[in-house]
């Protein structure tokens, strides 16, 4: 494992004060009204820094989405081998958890942003693609057989389906549902059997 440098820290911490101070704006002025410029003033850096850090400002809070779904991946590979595909995508969210979703009241306010700008939302479906990436293959190992990367897809996108509809659940009553509730109630939808 390569060793952190005392620069990739400097790196970071900026990232995460730009995201920060971008968020302040976004949630203060709306995502659409806030622009680079006025990020960039508030931290006190250059346009061509923020570029160097963020392709768009679409980015700063689609960013971490990846790192998200690389947090779920880990720990779906921790998950025991024999537990069901489902199980161990639930166990996986729920263990990832202090990486993906630690803090409501911004994750609400961020998710709110999400769900009313389509730019965003279309974005948030481009970067979903990541999580489908790594999930997967994970998934599959665990289905087996000659239609193992198919099912393995069906798997994963009706969980990431699952998610969403939790999530907009979820803002419709302003956070105040248990979102793994929402995401159950879901799973259980998609899984039961009809007549």
């Amino acid at each position: 494992m390569a060793k952190t440098t005392a620069w990739d820290r400097q790196r970071a911490a900026l990232r995460a004060e730009i995201s920060t101070a971008a968020c302040a704006l976004f949630v203060r002025h709306g995502f659409d009204a806030t622009t680079v410029d006025q990020i960039v003033e508030t931290v006190g850096i250059s346009r061509r820094s923020f570029f160097r850090y963020f392709g768009s400002k679409e980015d700063v809070l689609l960013g971490d989405l990846a790192a998200r779904g690389d947090a779920v991946a880990r720990a779906l590979r921790e998950r025991p081998d024999a537990e069901d595909p489902w199980d161990a995508l639930r166990g996986a969210m729920i263990d990832a958890q202090p990486e993906t979703f630690n803090d409501p009241v911004a994750d609400l306010a961020v998710a709110r942003m999400m769900h009313e700008t389509p730019s965003l939302r279309a974005r948030l479906f481009e970067k979903r693609q990541h999580w489908r990436d790594a999930l997967v293959p994970l998934v599959a190992r665990r289905v087996g057989g000659p239609d193992a990367e198919f099912a393995a897809s069906v798997i994963v996108s009706a969980v990431l389906s699952c998610v969403d509809t939790a999530s907009d659940a979820w803002i419709a009553a302003n956070g105040d549902a248990d979102m793994l509730d929402l995401y159950d109630r879901a799973v259980a939808t998609i899984r039961a059997p009809r007549r």
